[in-house]
């Protein structure tokens, strides 16, 4: 599995393509691009790369994770595939933009597929296990590659940190207890590909993350 990050929006928000080298299939992963040009960036990787996009994935649904929604939509005929436990979010994206002072760029598509805990998403000859992790967001998703030993984390862990459970719908307790119950459990070895930030390890968190100690 190959993996491309970039760094969308004002928030930023890491967003990932991840694909399987064999058969050019490929999973878009929080689409935060809001600005026109960085839509086009994400179509001409892709478009440059003969990819075809057969998953729009969201580890959740706040308001810088899905700037790009529509884009998908509109140019690759994707909807997200997330938590249904985050889709009352999507209608309140234009509310949240206001309380940041921007406007929308454009409004959200409803949800396609939910996922759920357990559930396994196909990438040409790669697959990615669906990992719940509720308490920054009630839908919270990880996404596991065990053959590639990464983890696409969202804002459920960072380097040194955890997310915020202070918006709608947070639990701090349940955010805390889940990455250590999910995701601390997993090898060392394993990186971590943040929604925001650089990346880092298992092994790392478990040593220096000041929540886990």
């Amino acid at each position: 599995m190959k993996i491309k990050s970039f760094e969308f929006n004002m928030f930023p928000v890491n967003c990932y393509v991840v694909w399987d080298d064999e058969t050019l299939q490929a999973a878009v992963i929080d689409a935060g691009c809001y600005y026109k040009e960085e839509q086009q960036t994400l179509k001409k990787f892709i478009t440059d790369n003969q990819l075809t996009v057969v998953h729009l994935l969201n580890t959740h649904l706040h308001l810088d994770h899905v700037f790009g929604n529509a884009f998908m939509l509109r140019e690759f005929g994707l909807s997200t595939e997330a938590s249904e436990k985050d889709a009352f979010l999507l209608p309140r994206i234009g509310e949240y933009c206001r309380m940041f002072g921007f406007p929308l760029n454009e409004d959200p598509p409803a949800m396609g597929k939910s996922l759920a805990d357990g559930d396994k998403v196909q990438i040409g000859q790669q697959e990615l296990k669906v990992i719940a992790v509720p308490g920054h967001s009630p839908g919270g998703l990880v996404f596991y590659s065990e053959s590639q030993q990464c983890i696409f984390s969202g804002d459920v862990l960072f380097r040194g940190s955890i997310g915020r459970a202070d918006l709608e719908g947070g639990n701090f307790e349940q955010l805390r207890d889940g990455v250590m119950s999910r995701l601390l459990v997993l090898p060392d070895e394993t990186i971590v590909y943040p929604g925001h930030g650089s990346t880092t390890t298992i092994g790392y968190e478990k040593m220096n993350n000041p929540f886990f100690r």
